[in-house]
């Protein structure tokens, strides 16, 4: 049976460096990488090669003028092929590099083709310089589309959370520092060095793309925990209080740019009954609903939220509010944890004015009304 293993991550040359390591490590074992930078002439080239060298190369049409949507198109038939002739054991699936895993190894799964691991390479070194990077992808040549909106920073977080398996590169330019921000951004990975790790191991032990969309889920996501090293901090924030939405909008900017990265889930007084997501990277900042707390929800609709989702609400379950509570994770190299909590802590509703109640929280300024595009 034919194994899919996705290789992904902005840092190219870790990326080339760990795919050379599968193809040399693993007998039978080929590379497909698609080209999105040729989608100016109206293809993607597709190049399939194995240890010994290039076997093929193909183009692929634009779909829609969407090289992201050529790539899905093109890939899945190439496996299949693969499949079919019975001579590949591991097709290393090289992604180019925006393109994000999570949505990649949906597609393969949804196939029915088997997906044994997502890894993302990484050069620590580089990790700080793209987590700062606000530039939008389209401004360094690396959109998958012309509608794409996504920014360097934002985009090579999620490569990098998503991934259970992070093939580190050996960079003599990376320092503690580098280090321990990457221990912290992803605590729970297996980091495998590159070039002399075992990555064959764990390009072959098995991934579950449902777990992992589970556990990307603002509502589930496994965040970092409280974490001090080499100058680089995790700042745990947990409150049950509501936010008042005036004093939070107005503090977002600083909040957003408080941290290398920030993620987690929060609530608004004026909206009790919605799940808000935050994901920072690069002093940008998105926020967007992502459905009800089940604290919102009738009994009878429990059984249709996945047993993850109410588990996770379980183990944090308050017996006033449920599971609505602030939980935001803020990491970066000197780190404030003090003035984060202050400011934080100030956005939150007044005594006073915690006591009027919800019906009387419901009537605060709706700040985020724009910015949700309600």
């Amino acid at each position: 049976m034919l194994s899919v293993a996705l290789v992904g991550g902005l840092h190219a040359d870790a990326r080339r460096a760990a795919v050379e390591r599968l193809l040399t490590s693993v007998p039978g074992s080929v590379a497909l990488h698609h080209d999105l930078s040729t989608a100016t002439g109206g293809t993607v080239t597709r190049t399939v090669r194995d240890a010994t060298g290039v076997l093929s190369t193909a183009g692929a049409p634009l779909v829609n003028d969407c090289a992201c949507c050529a790539l899905r198109e093109d890939l899945v038939p190439e496996l299949r092929r693969l499949a079919d002739a019975g001579a590949t054991r591991l097709a290393v699936v090289e992604l180019w590099d925006s393109v994000e895993p999570k949505a990649m190894a949906e597609v393969v799964a949804t196939a029915g083709l088997t997906v044994s691991s997502v890894i993302t390479a990484v050069d620590p070194a580089l990790l700080l310089p793209c987590l700062g990077n606000g530039d939008d992808l389209a401004d360094v040549g690396l959109a998958a589309a012309t509608t794409d909106r996504r920014t360097v920073a934002d985009t090579f977080a999620r490569q990098l959370e998503y991934a259970p398996v992070l093939a580190v590169l050996d960079s003599p330019e990376a320092d503690d520092e580098d280090r321990a921000l990457l221990d912290q951004l992803h605590p729970t990975a297996r980091r495998v060095p590159v070039p002399d790790g075992d990555l064959a191991a764990a390009a072959l032990a098995g991934f579950d793309v449902e777990a992992a969309a589970a556990a990307q889920h603002p509502a589930c996501a496994l965040l970092p925990q409280e974490a001090d090293a080499h100058g680089v901090g995790t700042c745990v924030w947990h409150r049950r209080r509501p936010f008042h939405p005036e004093r939070l909008f107005a503090a977002l900017e600083d909040l957003a740019c408080a941290a290398a990265r920030s993620r987690g889930r929060f609530w608004l007084a004026d909206r009790p009954d919605t799940l808000l997501a935050w994901d920072a990277a690069g002093g940008a900042l998105c926020v967007e609903p992502t459905g009800p707390w089940l604290a919102s929800l009738p009994d009878a609709a429990w059984e249709m939220v996945p047993p993850v989702r109410r588990a996770a609400a379980a183990l944090d379950w308050d017996p006033e509010h449920g599971d609505r509570c602030q939980h935001l994770v803020f990491t970066s190299p000197g780190l404030d944890r003090e003035g984060l909590a202050e400011l934080l802590d100030s956005c939150l509703l007044t005594d006073a004015e915690y006591a009027e109640g919800r019906e009387a929280w419901k009537r605060l300024p709706p700040a985020f009304d724009a910015f949700l595009e309600v």
